[in-house]
């Protein structure tokens, strides 16, 4: 069953792609909207030497053909039908969920090696606990879906969300060139209403672990002493030879989320993210204001989904649901509890 639907999953990612502005459509001619990306350029200071950040992506555009009122990705389920409204701009909501989930074991994982920014996929137990994420998370709106640039991230994400009790689709976004743009448009109302758009990018990236990429982590602290690769692992400011220390992935990480998925869940939609473990903790790091000291300190284990709410611009940590009818998760907000009766009735 996991093998099959890993499957289903890898059919969809093609290629990978951004997409930086969602909030911001354009009607032109017959309701088409373009929605275009920002140039990516160097923030806070951040350095782009050597090859640090794993291939940088161009810069794109996507479009998509939709209404101007389904361009705020409402939920079908946590909205009742309305009349149609004139104003193009999206109802803003004091709450939204936001779900961050550390990808599944990878290949590389499960070989003890560092991996970095190489692109490989999951293991038979990374798919594994994919699946088992999407199940904890089944009964929570996702609007729109977040992910690095690699592989292992983007399987974790389309694994779990084929478990969601909405059975939306999950649609990454194709922006390469003009033809895949042209080629890639949707022209369904509703199928539109039933998808979930999928933006990668390379900010969400793991941390680039430089010279030790590909290296037997046990080898590795043979070779140049345990204390020296846990200060390569754990220390905030100190990169290994050739890579980035946590401090320079956070940099990258933190500003691409207030950026572009800050904004996103100040509009009331729900964000769901799959990265890895230390571009999430650089996010963790930012929300729950934790220093320099903390955060080191900070495990992440894979497949493990993490909700925050935010209400009224501040984040709340939730915790990983244990199940579909973990009831602190629901009891905390009226708005995600109204949304799984309406799952249970349909």
């Amino acid at each position: 069953m996991a093998a099959e639907v890993c499957h289903q999953a890898i059919g969809t990612l093609q290629s990978h792609s951004f997409l930086n502005n969602l909030n911001h459509p354009q009607k032109v001619g017959n309701n088409l909207v373009r929605l275009v990306t920002k140039d990516f350029i160097s923030t806070n200071g951040l350095s782009r030497s050597g090859s640090s950040y794993c291939g940088q992506m161009n810069r794109r555009s996507v479009v998509i053909r939709s209404s101007a009122s389904q361009t705020s990705i409402v939920d079908p389920v946590s909205s009742s039908p309305s009349k149609s409204n004139s104003s193009d701009k999206p109802k803003k909501s004091n709450e939204a969920a936001l779900i961050l989930i550390r990808h599944g074991e990878s290949l590389w994982n499960e070989k003890n090696l560092f991996t970095g920014c190489v692109d490989v996929p999951l293991s038979k137990k990374g798919i594994d606990e994919a699946i088992e994420a999407g199940k904890r998370i089944s009964s929570i709106p996702v609007d729109v879906i977040f992910t690095s640039a690699l592989i292992r991230a983007q399987m974790t994400a389309m694994l779990a969300m084929t478990q969601h009790r909405r059975k939306k689709v999950p649609i990454v976004m194709h922006n390469e060139s003009e033809q895949a743009k042209a080629w890639s448009q949707v022209f369904s109302e509703d199928t539109i209403k039933q998808s979930i758009p999928v933006i990668a990018s390379w900010q969400l990236n793991e941390r680039m672990y430089g010279e030790l990429q590909g290296l037997n982590k046990q080898e590795t602290a043979d070779r140049y002493g345990k204390e020296q690769v846990h200060e390569w692992r754990r220390s905030y400011d100190t990169p290994p030879p050739n890579g980035e220390s946590l401090e320079m992935c956070a940099q990258r990480a933190v500003a691409y989320f207030r950026d572009h998925i800050e904004p996103q869940l100040l509009s009331g939609k729900n964000v769901m993210i799959a990265a890895h473990g230390n571009s999430l903790r650089s996010i963790i790091m930012y929300l729950d204001k934790l220093t320099s000291q903390e955060v080191i300190s900070l495990e992440l284990s894979t497949g493990i989904p993490m909700l925050y709410i935010i209400k009224e611009g501040r984040f709340i940590r939730r915790g990983s649901p244990i199940a579909p009818t973990e009831a602190g998760v629901y009891a905390y907000t009226k708005r995600l509890a109204l949304y799984k009766q309406k799952l249970d009735e349909m």
